[in-house]
C-alpha cells in the first residue's frame, strides 16, 4: 500500500510498504478515508521531543495522528459492533508498537483509539474531529474535577475551542470564547454559543473582566498564548489557572508582573489530552467515547475541510493555510 513516511532527515515522502491485514489482538484495521493535517502534526515533525512518547511506535514511519474510515478487519478482543463502521481515530489516545499510522491506506491502531461514528454520516466529515472533541471533553472533566466552574477559551472559533463551548453549554458550564474578528464571532454564536467576544474590540480587556467575574470563569484554555495572555492575566478573577495547550501567536513571549501573581494567585500550567486522566484510565476513556458518540453527529463538531491532498502532493499540504479552523486534508 501507499503511505507518507518520516524520512532519517525529519521530511516526508511516499513510500509502499505492505498493508496490515491480521491485527493483533485489542487492534483493528482501517481503510482510511481521508485523514487531517493538525497543527500538531506540523511541530511534532519539527520538534519530535515536544509530543513525547505520543506518536512513538508507528510501524514503517508512517505519519499521522487523526483521521476516519471503515474498520475492515478486527483482532481478539474487540468489542462486537465495530467490523464494517465507520470511525473516527485520534491515535494518540493509545499507544502500541504494533501501530500502522494514518496517513496511509490502511491503518492499524488499538480500538480503543477509535469513536464510533453514526452511519447515516460521512467519515470524511470527522477525519479531524476525535482529536478536538476529545480535547475538549478531556479538559473539562479536569478542570471540573479542580473546582472550576467557568471557562474562558482563547482560540474560541477553532475547532477545539468551539467543540469546547458546545460540550460546556452542554454541562451547564459557564463559559466566554474569545475570537479574533466580529466575522468570527458572528458564526460561533450562529452554532449557539453564547458570550463570544472578539479581542478586536476597543474595549475587550474590561468586557472580559467583568463578565469573567460575573461568571466565575476561573480556568483558561489556552490555545494562543503571547500578547492575548498579557492582555487578558489582569483581568482575570482571583484564583485563576492559565491552562496552556496551544501557541497559535508563534514565539510571541507571554509578559507579566510577578506582583500579578502574588495579587491573583494566578497558575499558569500546561494541558495535554493524550495525558489527561480521561486518556490515561481505561474506564474513563471508554466512557468518553461512549458520550462523544452520542453527540459527534451535532454540525459543530465535523471536521472544516479547507482543501483535500492526495499524497503525492503531500508537500503542499502541509504548507497550505486556510481560514482559521479549516485543515488540508489528505486523501487516501
Amino acid at each position: 500500500m501507499r503511505a507518507i513516511c518520516v524520512t532519517s532527515d525529519r521530511s516526508l515522502q511516499v513510500c509502499d510498504v505492505p498493508s496490515p491485514e491480521a491485527p493483533p489482538p485489542g487492534h483493528v484495521v482501517v481503510k482510511m478515508d481521508a485523514s487531517a493535517i493538525n497543527h500538531g502534526d506540523k511541530t511534532f515533525l519539527a520538534r519530535p521531543a515536544a509530543a513525547g512518547a505520543a506518536l512513538l511506535g508507528s510501524r514503517h514511519d508512517i505519519w499521522g495522528a487523526s483521521g476516519a474510515g471503515k474498520v475492515v478487519a478486527v483482532g481478539a478482543g474487540v468489542p462486537a459492533g465495530v467490523e464494517n463502521k465507520q470511525v473516527a481515530i485520534y491515535r494518540s489516545l493509545s499507544r502500541s508498537a504494533e501501530t500502522v499510522g494514518l496517513w496511509s491506506e490502511y491503518a492499524q491502531v488499538l480500538y480503543t483509539s477509535c469513536l464510533l461514528l453514526p452511519d447515516a454520516v460521512s467519515a470524511r466529515d470527522y477525519c479531524g474531529s476525535l482529536v478536538n472533541v476529545f480535547t475538549a471533553h478531556a479538559f473539562l472533566n479536569e478542570v471540573i474535577a479542580a473546582g472550576h466552574k467557568g471557562v474562558i477559551v482563547t482560540a474560541g472559533n477553532s475547532a477545539t475551542g468551539s467543540g469546547l463551548a458546545a460540550l460546556a453549554q452542554r454541562r451547564n458550564i459557564a463559559v466566554i470564547s474569545l475570537v479574533r474578528s466580529a466575522t468570527a464571532r458572528d458564526e460561533l454564536s450562529g452554532h449557539g454559543v453564547k458570550n463570544v467576544i472578539s479581542v478586536a474590540e476597543d474595549n475587550f480587556e474590561s468586557v472580559v473582566g467583568a463578565l469573567a467575574e460575573q461568571l466565575g470563569t476561573t480556568a483558561v484554555f489556552d490555545g494562543v498564548g503571547g500578547e492575548l495572555i498579557s492582555r487578558l492575566a489582569p483581568v482575570l478573577p482571583i484564583n485563576s489557572m492559565v491552562y496552556v495547550y496551544g501557541f497559535l501567536s508563534g514565539a510571541v513571549p507571554i509578559s507579566l508582573p510577578s506582583m500579578l501573581f502574588m495579587a491573583k494567585n494566578l497558575t499558569l500550567r500546561r494541558f495535554s489530552n493524550f495525558e489527561s486522566a480521561t486518556a490515561r484510565d481505561q474506564q474513563r476513556l471508554m466512557a468518553a467515547m461512549t458520550e462523544l458518540r452520542s453527540l459527534i453527529a451535532d454540525p459543530i463538531f465535523r471536521t472544516r475541510i479547507g482543501r483535500e491532498f492526495t499524497f503525492d502532493q503531500i508537500g503542499e499540504a502541509m504548507i497550505y493555510e486556510a481560514q482559521p479552523g479549516a485543515k488540508a486534508v489528505l486523501v487516501a
